[in-house]
Protein backbone atom coordinates (compact mmCIF):
# COMPACT_ATOMS: atom_id res chain seq x y z
CA UNK A 1 0.00 0.00 0.00
CA UNK A 2 1.39 3.39 -0.96
CA UNK A 3 1.79 6.15 1.61
CA UNK A 4 -0.94 8.37 0.05
CA UNK A 5 -3.34 5.42 0.03
CA UNK A 6 -2.53 4.64 3.65
CA UNK A 7 -3.17 8.27 4.63
CA UNK A 8 -6.47 8.24 2.77
CA UNK A 9 -7.52 5.08 4.59
CA UNK A 10 -6.47 6.51 7.93
CA UNK A 11 -8.59 9.63 7.34
CA UNK A 12 -11.61 7.43 6.59
CA UNK A 13 -11.38 5.42 9.79
CA UNK A 14 -10.01 8.10 12.16
CA UNK A 15 -13.50 9.22 13.31
CA UNK A 16 -14.16 5.68 14.54
CA UNK A 17 -10.80 5.58 16.35
CA UNK A 18 -11.54 8.98 17.91
CA UNK A 19 -14.96 7.71 19.00
CA UNK A 20 -13.43 4.69 20.76
CA UNK A 21 -10.96 6.95 22.58
CA UNK A 22 -13.76 9.34 23.59
CA UNK A 23 -15.87 6.47 24.96
CA UNK A 24 -12.94 5.21 27.03
CA UNK A 25 -11.89 8.62 28.36
CA UNK A 26 -15.45 9.37 29.46
CA UNK A 27 -15.62 6.01 31.21
CA UNK A 28 -12.33 6.60 33.05
CA UNK A 29 -12.92 10.25 33.95
CA UNK A 30 -16.59 10.09 34.97
CA UNK A 31 -16.72 6.72 36.70
CA UNK A 32 -20.00 6.02 34.91
CA UNK A 33 -21.02 2.36 34.79
CA UNK A 34 -20.48 0.43 31.57
CA UNK A 35 -24.26 -0.07 31.34
CA UNK A 36 -24.93 3.68 31.49
CA UNK A 37 -22.05 4.36 29.12
CA UNK A 38 -23.40 1.84 26.62
CA UNK A 39 -26.85 3.41 26.77
CA UNK A 40 -25.53 6.95 26.29
CA UNK A 41 -23.59 5.95 23.17
CA UNK A 42 -26.27 3.50 21.97
CA UNK A 43 -23.81 0.62 22.03
CA UNK A 44 -24.03 -2.88 23.42
CA UNK A 45 -22.47 -3.52 26.82
CA UNK A 46 -20.12 -6.14 25.39
CA UNK A 47 -19.07 -3.64 22.71
CA UNK A 48 -18.30 -1.00 25.33
CA UNK A 49 -16.39 -3.52 27.44
CA UNK A 50 -14.28 -4.49 24.44
CA UNK A 51 -13.59 -0.86 23.54
CA UNK A 52 -12.53 0.04 27.09
CA UNK A 53 -10.26 -2.98 27.42
CA UNK A 54 -8.58 -2.49 24.04
CA UNK A 55 -8.09 1.28 24.33
CA UNK A 56 -6.77 1.05 27.91
CA UNK A 57 -4.18 -1.49 26.83
CA UNK A 58 -3.23 0.64 23.82
CA UNK A 59 -2.80 3.76 25.98
CA UNK A 60 -0.43 1.94 28.34
CA UNK A 61 1.54 0.23 25.58
CA UNK A 62 1.90 3.32 23.37
CA UNK A 63 2.64 5.93 26.06
CA UNK A 64 4.63 3.92 28.58
CA UNK A 65 8.05 4.32 26.95
CA UNK A 66 7.80 8.13 26.98
CA UNK A 67 5.71 8.80 30.09
CA UNK A 68 6.65 6.05 32.56
CA UNK A 69 10.40 5.94 32.08
CA UNK A 70 12.62 4.65 34.83
CA UNK A 71 15.04 7.51 35.65
CA UNK A 72 18.54 7.40 34.19
CA UNK A 73 21.64 9.52 34.79
CA UNK A 74 20.66 13.18 34.95
CA UNK A 75 17.00 12.27 35.58
CA UNK A 76 17.94 11.32 39.13
CA UNK A 77 19.66 14.65 39.69
CA UNK A 78 16.54 16.51 38.56
CA UNK A 79 14.39 14.51 40.99
CA UNK A 80 16.89 15.02 43.80
CA UNK A 81 17.04 18.79 43.17
CA UNK A 82 13.24 19.13 43.00
CA UNK A 83 12.70 17.32 46.30
CA UNK A 84 15.14 19.70 48.00
CA UNK A 85 13.79 22.85 46.35
CA UNK A 86 10.10 22.06 46.81
CA UNK A 87 10.02 19.96 50.00
CA UNK A 88 13.40 20.68 51.66
CA UNK A 89 14.30 17.01 51.82
CA UNK A 90 17.86 16.39 50.60
CA UNK A 91 19.10 13.47 48.50
CA UNK A 92 15.54 12.18 48.04
CA UNK A 93 14.92 10.40 44.75
CA UNK A 94 11.28 9.40 45.12
CA UNK A 95 8.31 8.64 47.36
CA UNK A 96 6.79 5.14 47.49
CA UNK A 97 3.41 3.82 48.62
CA UNK A 98 0.81 1.15 47.92
CA UNK A 99 -2.97 1.08 47.44
CA UNK A 100 -5.61 -1.62 47.36
CA UNK A 101 -7.76 -1.47 44.21
CA UNK A 102 -11.17 -3.04 44.77
CA UNK A 103 -12.66 -5.36 42.16
CA UNK A 104 -15.79 -7.40 41.73
CA UNK A 105 -15.39 -10.99 42.92
CA UNK A 106 -13.05 -12.60 40.37
CA UNK A 107 -14.15 -15.94 38.94
CA UNK A 108 -12.34 -18.98 40.35
CA UNK A 109 -10.04 -16.86 42.52
CA UNK A 110 -10.70 -18.65 45.80
CA UNK A 111 -9.35 -16.43 48.54
CA UNK A 112 -6.33 -15.11 46.67
CA UNK A 113 -7.72 -11.61 46.16
CA UNK A 114 -9.51 -11.44 49.52
CA UNK A 115 -7.58 -9.01 51.66
CA UNK A 116 -7.76 -8.13 55.33
CA UNK A 117 -10.42 -5.45 54.79
CA UNK A 118 -12.95 -8.02 53.56
CA UNK A 119 -13.16 -7.11 49.92
CA UNK A 120 -11.52 -8.47 46.83
CA UNK A 121 -8.62 -6.37 45.64
CA UNK A 122 -5.27 -6.24 43.98
CA UNK A 123 -2.39 -4.08 45.12
CA UNK A 124 -0.79 -1.16 43.29
CA UNK A 125 2.73 -0.16 44.36
CA UNK A 126 4.12 3.07 42.90
CA UNK A 127 6.97 5.56 43.19
CA UNK A 128 6.76 9.20 42.12
CA UNK A 129 8.96 12.28 41.79
CA UNK A 130 8.57 15.63 43.58
CA UNK A 131 6.04 16.82 40.97
CA UNK A 132 3.51 14.00 41.46
CA UNK A 133 4.60 12.03 38.36
CA UNK A 134 4.88 8.26 38.68
CA UNK A 135 8.05 6.58 37.40
CA UNK A 136 7.56 3.07 38.76
CA UNK A 137 4.32 1.11 39.08
CA UNK A 138 3.56 -2.53 39.80
CA UNK A 139 -0.06 -3.61 39.43
CA UNK A 140 -1.78 -6.85 40.27
CA UNK A 141 -0.42 -8.51 43.41
CA UNK A 142 -2.97 -10.35 45.50
CA UNK A 143 -4.78 -8.14 48.00
CA UNK A 144 -4.03 -10.30 51.03
CA UNK A 145 -0.37 -9.21 50.84
CA UNK A 146 0.94 -6.23 52.79
CA UNK A 147 2.47 -3.32 50.90
CA UNK A 148 5.91 -4.29 52.15
CA UNK A 149 5.45 -7.92 51.17
CA UNK A 150 4.25 -6.99 47.71
CA UNK A 151 7.06 -4.47 47.27
CA UNK A 152 9.73 -7.06 48.04
CA UNK A 153 8.38 -9.27 45.25
CA UNK A 154 8.60 -6.63 42.52
CA UNK A 155 11.88 -6.46 40.61
CA UNK A 156 12.25 -2.82 41.66
CA UNK A 157 11.57 -3.53 45.34
CA UNK A 158 13.70 -6.67 45.52
CA UNK A 159 16.69 -4.89 43.98
CA UNK A 160 16.21 -1.83 46.21
CA UNK A 161 16.05 -3.92 49.39
CA UNK A 162 19.14 -5.92 48.35
CA UNK A 163 21.02 -2.76 47.40
CA UNK A 164 21.27 -3.81 43.74
CA UNK A 165 19.10 -1.12 42.12
CA UNK A 166 20.85 1.23 39.67
CA UNK A 167 20.80 4.49 41.62
CA UNK A 168 22.69 7.78 41.49
CA UNK A 169 25.87 8.10 43.56
CA UNK A 170 26.06 9.26 47.15
CA UNK A 171 26.03 13.05 47.45
CA UNK A 172 26.85 15.63 50.14
CA UNK A 173 24.02 17.15 52.12
CA UNK A 174 23.35 20.79 51.11
CA UNK A 175 25.98 23.12 52.51
CA UNK A 176 27.87 20.32 54.25
CA UNK A 177 30.67 17.82 53.67
CA UNK A 178 28.62 14.90 55.01
CA UNK A 179 27.73 12.44 52.23
CA UNK A 180 24.61 10.25 52.25
CA UNK A 181 23.16 7.68 49.89
CA UNK A 182 20.12 8.69 47.83
CA UNK A 183 16.89 7.65 49.55
CA UNK A 184 13.28 6.90 48.73
CA UNK A 185 10.76 7.90 51.42
CA UNK A 186 7.95 5.53 52.44
CA UNK A 187 5.57 4.86 55.32
CA UNK A 188 5.72 2.29 58.10
CA UNK A 189 4.63 -0.55 55.79
CA UNK A 190 8.11 -0.55 54.27
CA UNK A 191 11.43 -1.55 55.86
CA UNK A 192 14.17 0.91 56.80
CA UNK A 193 17.07 0.28 54.43
CA UNK A 194 20.08 2.25 53.22
CA UNK A 195 18.14 3.65 50.24
CA UNK A 196 14.64 3.40 51.74
CA UNK A 197 13.66 5.67 54.63
CA UNK A 198 10.59 5.30 56.84
CA UNK A 199 9.65 7.46 59.85
CA UNK A 200 10.78 6.77 63.40
CA UNK A 201 8.22 4.37 64.89
CA UNK A 202 6.43 4.52 68.21
CA UNK A 203 4.53 7.07 70.32
CA UNK A 204 7.47 8.17 72.50
CA UNK A 205 9.98 10.10 70.40
CA UNK A 206 12.54 12.81 71.06
CA UNK A 207 11.89 16.24 69.58
CA UNK A 208 14.69 15.67 67.05
CA UNK A 209 13.01 12.44 65.94
CA UNK A 210 9.65 14.19 65.67
CA UNK A 211 11.22 16.90 63.51
CA UNK A 212 12.78 14.25 61.30
CA UNK A 213 9.37 12.56 60.96
CA UNK A 214 7.80 15.91 60.09
CA UNK A 215 10.34 16.54 57.34
CA UNK A 216 9.98 12.96 56.14
CA UNK A 217 6.18 13.34 56.06
CA UNK A 218 6.39 16.49 53.90
CA UNK A 219 8.37 14.59 51.29
CA UNK A 220 6.31 11.41 51.54
CA UNK A 221 3.04 13.34 51.09
CA UNK A 222 3.99 13.74 47.44
CA UNK A 223 2.97 10.14 46.72
CA UNK A 224 -0.21 10.57 48.79
CA UNK A 225 -1.08 13.62 46.70
CA UNK A 226 -0.16 11.88 43.44
CA UNK A 227 -2.60 9.09 44.29
CA UNK A 228 -5.14 11.72 45.38
CA UNK A 229 -4.97 13.61 42.08
CA UNK A 230 -5.13 10.31 40.20
CA UNK A 231 -8.37 9.26 41.89
CA UNK A 232 -9.89 12.75 41.76
CA UNK A 233 -9.31 13.05 38.00
CA UNK A 234 -10.15 9.45 37.07
CA UNK A 235 -13.35 8.73 38.97
CA UNK A 236 -13.47 5.12 37.81
CA UNK A 237 -10.91 4.53 40.57
CA UNK A 238 -13.28 5.86 43.25
CA UNK A 239 -15.36 2.70 43.55
CA UNK A 240 -14.96 -1.04 43.16
CA UNK A 241 -14.30 -2.05 39.56
CA UNK A 242 -17.26 -3.84 37.98
CA UNK A 243 -15.19 -5.98 35.65
CA UNK A 244 -12.79 -8.89 35.69
CA UNK A 245 -9.49 -8.43 37.50
CA UNK A 246 -7.43 -8.37 34.31
CA UNK A 247 -9.51 -5.53 32.86
CA UNK A 248 -9.35 -3.67 36.20
CA UNK A 249 -5.56 -3.84 36.01
CA UNK A 250 -5.64 -2.48 32.44
CA UNK A 251 -7.94 0.35 33.55
CA UNK A 252 -5.66 1.22 36.47
CA UNK A 253 -2.55 1.30 34.26
CA UNK A 254 -4.36 3.47 31.68
CA UNK A 255 -5.27 5.98 34.40
CA UNK A 256 -1.67 6.03 35.64
CA UNK A 257 -0.20 6.68 32.22
CA UNK A 258 -2.84 9.33 31.39
CA UNK A 259 -2.00 11.02 34.71
CA UNK A 260 1.65 11.30 33.69
CA UNK A 261 0.81 12.30 30.11
CA UNK A 262 -1.46 15.16 31.21
CA UNK A 263 0.86 16.28 34.02
CA UNK A 264 3.69 16.52 31.48
CA UNK A 265 1.53 18.80 29.33
CA UNK A 266 0.68 21.27 32.13
CA UNK A 267 3.52 23.63 31.24
CA UNK A 268 2.22 26.76 29.53
CA UNK A 269 -1.43 26.13 30.43
CA UNK A 270 -3.51 28.52 32.50
CA UNK A 271 -4.20 27.51 36.08
CA UNK A 272 -7.80 26.53 35.27
CA UNK A 273 -6.70 24.34 32.35
CA UNK A 274 -3.93 22.52 34.19
CA UNK A 275 -4.33 18.85 35.07
CA UNK A 276 -2.67 19.56 38.44
CA UNK A 277 -3.40 23.19 39.39
CA UNK A 278 -1.54 24.46 42.42
CA UNK A 279 -4.66 24.28 44.60
CA UNK A 280 -5.18 20.58 43.80
CA UNK A 281 -2.43 19.33 46.14
CA UNK A 282 -1.61 19.85 49.81
CA UNK A 283 0.50 22.87 50.65
CA UNK A 284 1.82 23.17 54.21
CA UNK A 285 -1.23 23.79 56.39
CA UNK A 286 -3.72 23.76 53.49
CA UNK A 287 -5.43 20.65 52.21
CA UNK A 288 -5.51 20.02 48.48
CA UNK A 289 -8.79 20.15 46.55
CA UNK A 290 -8.48 16.47 45.67
CA UNK A 291 -9.42 15.58 49.24
CA UNK A 292 -12.94 17.00 48.80
CA UNK A 293 -13.33 15.38 45.39
CA UNK A 294 -12.65 11.87 46.72
CA UNK A 295 -14.74 12.09 49.91
CA UNK A 296 -16.93 9.02 50.18
CA UNK A 297 -14.78 6.95 47.83
CA UNK A 298 -14.69 3.26 48.65
CA UNK A 299 -11.70 2.34 46.52
CA UNK A 300 -7.95 3.01 46.50
CA UNK A 301 -7.60 2.26 50.19
CA UNK A 302 -4.25 2.45 51.95
CA UNK A 303 -2.75 -0.65 53.49
CA UNK A 304 -2.24 -1.10 57.21
CA UNK A 305 -1.33 -4.77 57.02
CA UNK A 306 2.38 -4.94 57.74
CA UNK A 307 4.93 -7.67 57.50
CA UNK A 308 7.84 -7.98 59.89
CA UNK A 309 10.23 -6.44 57.38
CA UNK A 310 13.51 -5.88 59.15
CA UNK A 311 15.51 -2.70 59.22
CA UNK A 312 19.24 -2.88 58.61
CA UNK A 313 21.79 -1.24 60.89
CA UNK A 314 23.19 0.68 57.92
CA UNK A 315 19.68 1.92 57.12
CA UNK A 316 19.11 3.06 60.69
CA UNK A 317 22.43 4.92 60.62
CA UNK A 318 21.41 6.76 57.45
CA UNK A 319 18.20 7.96 59.10
CA UNK A 320 20.24 9.26 62.05
CA UNK A 321 22.34 11.37 59.66
CA UNK A 322 19.20 12.96 58.22
CA UNK A 323 17.80 13.57 61.71
CA UNK A 324 20.96 15.43 62.70
CA UNK A 325 21.02 17.41 59.43
CA UNK A 326 17.51 18.75 60.08
CA UNK A 327 18.86 20.35 63.30
CA UNK A 328 21.65 22.27 61.53
CA UNK A 329 21.47 25.81 60.15
CA UNK A 330 21.77 24.37 56.64
CA UNK A 331 19.02 21.81 57.13
CA UNK A 332 16.37 23.26 59.41
CA UNK A 333 13.12 25.03 58.46
CA UNK A 334 12.45 27.93 60.81
CA UNK A 335 8.95 26.76 61.77
CA UNK A 336 9.66 23.06 62.28
CA UNK A 337 9.96 22.96 66.09
CA UNK A 338 6.82 24.96 66.80
CA UNK A 339 4.77 22.83 64.44
CA UNK A 340 6.11 19.62 65.92
CA UNK A 341 4.91 20.89 69.31
CA UNK A 342 1.53 21.77 67.79
CA UNK A 343 1.35 18.51 65.89
CA UNK A 344 0.77 20.27 62.55
CA UNK A 345 2.66 20.55 59.29
CA UNK A 346 2.40 24.33 59.44
CA UNK A 347 2.89 27.11 56.90
CA UNK A 348 5.94 28.60 55.29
Amino acid sequence: MSAPTFDRLLRRISPRIQHRLAVTLRFLASGISQQALAASYQLGISTVSGIVREVCRALWEELRADFMKYPQGDDWEVIRREFWQQWQFPNCIGAIDGKHVRVRTPANSGSCFFNYKSFFSFVLIAACDACYRFFFVDVGAYGRDSDAGVFARTDFGAQLIRGQLPLPPHAPLPGMDIVTPPVFVADEAFPQKVNLMRPYPGPVLSEDQKVCNLRHSRARRVIENAFGVLTARWRILGRAMECCTETAEDITKACLILHNFLAANDQGLTETDRYIPHTMCDIDGTSGEWRELVQGDTNFQSSQAYTAARATQDGLAVREIFKEFFQTDQGMIHWQEQHVRRGTLGHH
